[in-house]
């Protein structure tokens, strides 16, 4: 069950910090718990995880990043947000990807990028919106997911033959500093430029997790069947 999150007076902001990293915290606990056991899936169900990840992360993330850099206005919320896309950049994170599910056999295919196009429209006109603060905590919401799913996402391309781990192995380590920067991010950004209260925190969080929920699952194929 989705959990609204409507942001209290600024007097009560600094409790709510706890508040948000839990919710946030227990979101990813349970997309983690719900991850098929790679060795239950056959080889086009481990490809197709993988094929339909790159799809979406290769071209969209620094997209998704930019998008919230654009949104913000503190001033100490800004640099934290741009050394994570400098970082993208200039270690070409897009190639390292994209090398990771080559080596996987899992470069997508047009049924791949078509499968998830749907639901990753409504995270690019989510971010489109420019909410600062709801854009800053759905960034924060998934790198935190990205870092626990890294070690999942390998040992798919393990079981395909794959020994070329770079991107996993980088992302496993760089989002945990990520996470933690966009939380503080939030915070300065909260303090200057709050959210609306009648608007959920917490919204752009649950239409990203229904695109990675279909990443994984594969939705269009199953309602096809």
């Amino acid at each position: 069950m989705e959990k609204t999150l409507l942001m209290p007076e600024q007097s009560h902001c600094d409790s709510l910090d706890a508040s948000i990293k839990e919710t946030i915290s227990s979101i990813i606990d349970d997309l983690i718990a719900s991850l098929p056991d790679p060795s239950h899936l056959s080889s086009e169900e481990r490809r197709g995880i993988i094929a339909r990840y790159t799809a979406v992360l290769e071209g969209n993330f620094i997209y998704w990043m930019t998008a919230t850099y654009m949104a913000i206005q503190s001033q100490e919320a800004r640099p934290i947000i741009l050394d994570n896309l400098q970082e993208e950049v200039r270690d070409a994170h897009p190639a390292m990807l994209r090398r990771f599910a080559i080596a996987a056999h899992a470069f997508p295919t047009d049924t791949d990028a078509l499968a998830v196009t749907e639901d990753l429209t409504k995270v690019r006109l989510f971010l489109a919106r420019l909410s600062a603060v709801q854009s800053v905590v759905t960034m924060a919401f998934f790198e935190g997911f990205i870092q626990r799913f890294m070690g999942y996402l390998a040992n798919l391309a393990s079981a395909e033959g794959s020994t070329d781990m770079e991107y996993t192995d980088v992302h496993g380590v760089c989002d945990i500093e990520h996470t933690a920067g966009l939380f503080r991010a939030l915070a300065a950004e909260r303090a200057v430029n709050p959210l609306d209260p009648s608007k959920d925190l917490l919204e752009g969080v649950y239409i990203l997790r229904t695109l990675i929920e279909n990443i994984v699952f594969n939705r269009v194929e199953t309602l096809s069947a």
